[in-house]
C-alpha cells in the first residue's frame, strides 16, 4: 500500500468480498459489509487510491486458454553477480508461458509457474526458452496433479 493507512474490519471485509466477487455492485457490497452505498464507494475508492485494492480480473478457465497443463519450477542460478539476477529475472519475466516467479531464500532460488496446453509444450518451452536464459545452473519440474486450494482457483485448470 502507497500511504500505509491501516486498514479496519470493513475495510478487510471490503477485501475480502471483493476478492471472492469483483463483480460485485456497489450497492451489493455495501449491504454485505453493513454500510450505505456512498461511505462504501468512498472506502473502495480509498482502498484503490492507498493501492490495497491493486486491481480486478477476469479468473479464466486455462484449458479454455489452451494453457491447462501446469509446471511449477525449481530454478537454480549460477549468482555471480547482480547482474546475472537481474538478467535472469528479466529474462524469465518476459516469457508469455511463465504465469509466475518469486525468489525465495535458500535452494531454489527461484520458484516459476509455467502454464502451458501439454507435456510436449512444456519440454518445448523448458528446452528451447528456460535452458538459455542467463545464470541457469539446473531446473527441477514438478508438473501438477490436482489442484486442492487455490486463493485464485482458475476453474477446470490444475493450480
Amino acid at each position: 500500500m502507497s500511504n500505509q493507512r491501516a486498514l479496519d474490519g470493513i475495510d478487510r471485509e471490503i477485501i475480502a468480498q471483493l476478492s471472492k466477487d469483483g463483480r460485485l455492485t456497489n450497492l451489493e457490497l455495501a449491504r454485505r459489509v453493513g454500510l450505505t452505498p456512498a461511505p462504501c464507494l468512498r472506502r473502495v475508492q480509498r482502498l484503490e487510491e492507498d493501492g490495497a485494492i491493486a486491481g480486478y480480473k477476469a479468473v479464466i478457465d486455462p484449458v479454455a486458454a489452451g494453457r491447462g497443463f501446469c509446471v511449477i519450477m525449481s530454478v537454480e542460478i549460477t549468482m555471480t553477480n547482480r547482474q546475472t539476477v537481474e538478467e535472469f529475472e528479466t529474462a524469465v519475466a518476459a516469457l508469455d508461458e511463465v504465469t509466475e516467479v518469486r525468489r525465495v531464500y535458500g535452494v531454489p532460488d527461484y520458484i516459476v509457474r509455467v502454464d502451458v496446453a501439454d507435456g510436449n509444450e512444456y519440454e518445448r518451452f523448458q528446452t528451447q526458452k528456460m535452458t538459455k536464459l542467463p545464470g541457469v545452473h539446473r531446473i527441477i519440474s514438478h508438473p501438477m496433479m490436482k489442484l486442492i486450494k487455490s486463493m485464485d482457483p482458475a476453474p477446470g485448470g490444475n493450480l
